[in-house]
This record gives structure tokens, sequence and C-alpha cells, in this order.
């Protein structure tokens, strides 16, 4: 089964080691809400994510929109291909990079 890792790298910056995947979000979830708690900005790393599906966008998605309504900020580095094309292709690449504060993809 696949799994996800996250890397606390220090000052609100976490790296992603594995598949972000419909097998792993949930666990993704429930972990990011412990890790993200304490942090107003939170820089997530997916350049070690080697596997991504629609439920990793709808996951990166819900990160937006927890920052959003949590008044904090999120921004992802290294987004792997394969979800920015699901992005594109469903239209919501925008919510990913939209400016709200700090939000979206560098």
């Amino acid at each position: 089964m696949d799994k996800i890792r996250f890397e606390d790298q220090g000052g609100g910056k976490f790296a992603l080691h594995g598949a972000l995947t419909f097998f792993t979000v949930t666990d993704a979830l429930e972990r990011s809400r412990e890790l993200f708690a304490d942090h107003a900005r939170i820089e997530v790393d997916l350049a070690d994510v080697h596997e991504g599906d629609s439920a990793g966008l709808a996951l990166l998605l819900e990160w937006v929109n927890w920052a959003k309504n949590y008044v904090r900020e999120i921004r992802y580095t290294n987004v792997p291909p394969q979800i920015v094309a699901i992005a594109q292709i469903s239209e919501v690449d925008d919510m990913l990079s939209k400016g709200e504060r700090w939000t979206g993809i560098i």
C-alpha cells in the first residue's frame, strides 16, 4: 500500500514524501491538522511526491481552503506534474495559485 510521510523542516516548512493519492490523503489530512496548527505560514514541498491523483489535488485545495478560513498562509513548491495536469484539466489550477495572502504554487 502507498504511504505518505511528512518531514517537519522547521519554521512551518514541510516536505512530503511518497504518494499523494486516494489511498493516502485521509492520513495526510489527519496528520496535517496536528502539524500545521501552530504555524501562520506554511510551505509544503512536494518534490519527493512520486505519485499524485485527483484525491491528492483535492487535499491541496482543502489545505488552501483551511488556510483561508483560519487566516493562515500556505504555498506549495515542486507540485508534481500529474497533479498540475489534473488541476489544469479540471480548471482549478488558479485555486492553487490564487494570490490570497501567500497561498499558491511557486
